[in-house]
C-alpha cells in the first residue's frame, strides 16, 4: 500500500501533475519506491475517487493536463500511516540465491555477473553521494532537511554495504592460493 503514500508525499511537497510525478519519482523517490507512468496514473485516479487528493482547476487547453492537490483526508491518511507498525520486509535478492546455487552446482559465470552488480551499485553510490554533496554540503547542515538526508544517508549506505559485499563474494571466487 505504499505507492499512494508516496504519491501523498510527493504532492504534499508539490502540487503536480502525473508527468511532472513521474519525472519527480525518477529523480527521488523512485531511488527506493519505484512506479511506473501507467501505476502512477492509475493511483492518481483511486486518491481521487477516494477524495484525498483533487485536481486544481486548470484554464482550458488542448492537453487538459490535470494538476493534483492533497486534500485534508488525504493529509489524515498520511499522517495515519507514518505513525502505523510494520515489519521489516525479509530480503528476497535472485543474486544471493545464485551464490547458495553455484556452491551446489558450480561457478561457471558468476564472477561477470557480480561484477555487473558491482558496477551498478558503485555507480549508484557515485549518483547518491554526488546528490548529498550538491544537496547538503557541510556548510548549509544548519539549514538541511535532516529527514531527507537521513533517507539519502540510508540509500549510500545500502550502496555502500553492497559495494564492499560484492567485492568480497568476487574475492570468494578466486581460490586461495597454495
Amino acid at each position: 500500500m505504499s505507492l499512494p503514500h508516496a504519491i501523498l508525499t510527493a504532492l504534499l511537497e508539490k502540487p503536480s501533475s502525473g508527468l511532472e510525478l513521474t519525472r519527480r519519482f525518477d529523480k527521488s523517490i523512485g531511488f527506493f519506491w519505484s512506479a511506473t507512468h501507467q501505476q502512477i496514473y492509475r493511483e492518481l485516479g483511486r486518491l481521487e475517487d477516494g477524495g484525498l487528493i483533487e485536481a486544481l482547476p486548470q484554464p482550458p487547453s488542448r492537453g487538459q493536463r490535470k494538476e493534483y492537490r492533497v486534500l485534508p483526508d488525504g493529509r489524515a491518511e498520511l499522517s495515519r500511516w507514518v505513525g502505523e507498525g510494520q515489519d521489516p520486509k525479509p530480503i528476497r535478492d535472485p543474486l544471493l540465491l545464485r551464490l547458495r546455487a553455484a556452491a551446489v552446482v558450480g561457478t561457471d559465470g558468476l564472477d561477470a555477473e557480480l561484477r555487473r552488480h558491482l558496477t551498478v551499485h558503485q555507480q549508484q553510490l557515485d549518483e547518491y553521494t554526488a546528490i548529498e554533496a550538491r544537496d547538503f554540503p557541510a556548510e548549509t547542515s544548519a539549514q538541511e532537511n535532516r529527514l531527507h538526508h537521513t533517507v539519502l544517508r540510508a540509500g549510500i549506505a545500502l550502496e555502500t554495504f553492497w559495494v564492499d559485499w560484492l567485492s568480497e563474494a568476487l574475492a570468494a571466487l578466486t581460490p586461495p592460493a597454495s
